[in-house]
C-alpha cells in the first residue's frame, strides 16, 4: 500500500513537471510545430476518452452499481465544467505578437488557470495509481502529453515580456507543481476512509473530469491549429495504446 501511495504521489510530480518540459521545448523551437500539437493533443485526448470508459467508468459500476456509477461520472462533468467556467483558461502560444505590452499579464493569468485546472488532474492521478499501476501510470501519460503545450503557453509569453528564460520556465514550473498538491490532498482524503468501493467511486467522478477535459479543453485546442486528419488519428492512436496496454497488463 505504500508503495503504491508513493507511486501516485510521484507520478503526478512528473505529471506536473511536464508544463515546465513544455516551457523548455518552447526555446528549443523558433516556432512550435502546429503539427506535433495537433498530433500529442489527439493522442492526449483518445487515451483519456479509452481510459475513461474501458478502466475507469466500468470500475465504478463494478464497485457501486451502474446507477450510482453514472451519477457520480456526470458529476465530475459538473464539477470540471463549473471550475471551467469560474477559471477559463486557453492556448495562446500561436496567437499573439511579442510585441504585445500586455504579455506578462497574459502569461501570468494563463499560468494562474492551468494551475487551478491542473489540482483535479493530480487527484486523477493519485485515485487511479491507487486502483492499479496501469491505470495510474496511462492516465499520467496522458496528462504529461498536454501539459506540454500548456507549458509553451505559459512561458512563451513570459518570456517575450521578460526576456528572461529563468522566469518563464520558472511560471511554467508553478503553474504545474498544482498537480502534485492535488495528489497530496487526494492522499490526505481518501486513505483514512480508504476502499475498494470508495476508489471506484473516485474513478467513476475522475472519469467524467477525464472526457470533459477531452472533449472542452483538449480537441478544440487541438483542431485549432488546422490539421483535421492529424487531430483524428492521433485520437485513434491514442485509443489503440490505450487498449492495448490494458489488454498486455491486465
Amino acid at each position: 500500500m505504500n508503495s503504491m501511495i508513493i507511486l501516485g504521489l510521484f507520478l503526478s510530480v512528473v505529471a506536473g513537471a511536464a508544463t515546465m518540459l513544455g516551457g523548455g521545448i518552447a526555446f528549443l523551437m523558433k516556432k512550435p510545430s502546429s503539427k506535433i500539437l495537433s498530433v500529442s493533443l489527439g493522442f492526449s485526448a483518445g487515451v483519456m476518452i479509452a481510459v475513461s470508459f474501458l478502466e475507469l467508468l466500468p470500475c465504478g459500476i463494478g464497485g457501486v452499481g451502474f446507477l450510482n456509477a453514472n451519477v457520480l461520472f456526470f458529476a465530475g462533468i459538473i464539477f470540471i465544467f463549473i471550475l471551467d467556467i469560474l477559471v477559463p483558461h486557453e492556448y495562446i502560444a500561436e496567437r499573439f505578437s511579442c510585441n504585445d505590452p500586455h504579455l506578462m499579464r497574459i502569461g501570468l493569468f494563463t499560468a494562474l488557470g492551468i494551475a487551478i485546472h491542473n489540482f483535479p488532474e493530480g487527484f486523477a492521478v493519485f485515485s487511479a495509481s491507487m486502483h492499479s499501476l496501469h491505470t495510474g501510470v496511462l492516465i499520467a501519460l496522458a496528462i504529461i502529453i498536454h501539459n506540454i503545450p500548456e507549458g509553451i503557453s505559459v512561458s512563451v509569453p513570459v518570456f517575450c515580456a521578460t526576456h528572461s528564460k529563468r522566469k518563464a520556465l520558472y511560471y511554467s514550473f508553478l503553474s504545474g507543481m498544482l498537480e502534485p498538491v492535488g495528489a497530496l490532498i487526494a492522499a490526505v482524503v481518501l486513505l483514512p476512509f480508504l476502499s475498494q468501493t470508495l476508489i471506484c467511486s473516485v474513478l467513476a467522478f475522475v472519469a467524467g473530469v477525464m472526457v470533459y477535459i477531452s472533449f472542452d479543453e483538449l480537441l478544440p485546442a487541438a483542431h485549432r491549429y488546422g490539421h483535421e486528419h492529424m487531430v483524428t488519428g492521433g485520437i485513434i492512436a491514442g485509443m489503440i495504446v490505450m487498449a492495448a496496454t490494458l489488454v498486455l497488463l491486465g
